[in-house]
């Protein structure tokens, strides 16, 4: 795929092509990582990383699932402060956003014992396993698609 991007004209990989295996590794990642996880917070968790990670391709993605599992247009439209939105997100939503955040932005160092310890208090250690694996899944599919430049509603394979 040749695209212009600041007058520089790139190629980029169509990497679901060339390494079908890791499209499979990472299609099996995420499936695991979604068991036991309401979808609902699960396209929370998804959309507020991808936002951080400004994937268009997984923005695109996961707002309409968001919208097919009923997230409603009031919490999606405020999902990016979440933290100012009072109560319009549950604890359990505020807890998974906010470990979703510090996993995201490690390069602030670190989680925080707070962070942690606010999602150890709200879910079961299954659930909690399962919030940090989706976390880290859509972190690595966000990544991906942004080193390839995936545009929104593209072709995975």
């Amino acid at each position: 795929m040749t695209q212009t991007l600041d007058n520089i004209t790139t190629d980029r990989l169509k990497i679901y092509q060339t390494s079908p295996e890791l499209y499979d590794a990472m299609m099996a990642l995420s499936n695991a990582s979604a068991k036991d996880i309401e979808p609902e917070l699960g396209e929370l968790i998804k959309i507020r990383a991808s936002q951080i990670n400004h994937c268009a391709f997984c923005l695109d993605m996961h707002m309409r699932d968001a919208r097919k599992h009923g997230v409603s247009e009031q919490k999606l439209d405020v999902l990016a402060a979440w933290e100012e939105a009072g109560n319009l997100f549950s604890e359990r939503d505020r807890a998974a956003l906010a470990l979703t955040e510090a996993i995201t932005e490690l390069g602030n160092g670190h989680v925080s014992d707070d962070v942690y310890a606010r999602a150890a208090a709200v879910f079961t250690e299954r659930e909690l396993g399962q919030v940090i694996a989706m976390a880290v899944t859509i972190n690595a599919w966000n990544r991906i698609n942004v080193t390839v430049r995936l545009e929104p509603r593209a072709s995975l394979k």
